[in-house]
């Protein structure tokens, strides 16, 4: 079911010194700022030769990243995002094993404009998993 990993999504209380972290300091390409209100963040993507780090500030007062970084101020490794070819067909089987999709089981469009989901972090081995329509 999993293609190839599409990204890990770095949480930051301050998107512009993260960005200058990874471009100046590293070296690495990144992607201006895109604010996606819809779900409560503004995104950054560093571009690696193999994946990208996806940079997440808090946009808006319900952002999920912000209860994310009230419990982790420095930041952190929010979630690893994969690459599947049908989302709702790896939806429907997911849940056939029990496993659960968070929100209401229906795809967003995320940052790329492909359909995404997330699975519950104790699913999965304590971490939060992204899935990505390819």
């Amino acid at each position: 079911m999993l293609g190839r990993l599409n990204h890990i999504a770095i949480a930051v209380s301050d998107l512009g010194a993260a960005t200058a972290l990874y471009r100046d300091t590293l070296g690495a390409e990144v992607s201006e700022p895109q604010p996606l209100p819809e779900h409560g963040v503004t995104v950054v993507f560093v571009v690696l030769p193999n994946t990208k780090v996806e940079l997440l500030e808090p946009l808006g007062e319900k952002s999920p990243i912000a209860a994310f970084l009230e419990r982790s101020p420095a930041g952190g490794i929010h979630h690893i995002c994969y690459e599947v070819s049908d989302i709702l067909a790896a939806r429907d089987r997911l849940k056939a094993e029990g496993k659960r999709v968070l929100g209401d089981g229906e795809p967003k469009i995320g940052a790329h404009g492909k359909p995404v989901l997330f699975l519950h972090p104790k699913d999965f081995n304590g971490t939060l998993v992204e899935i990505e329509e390819a």
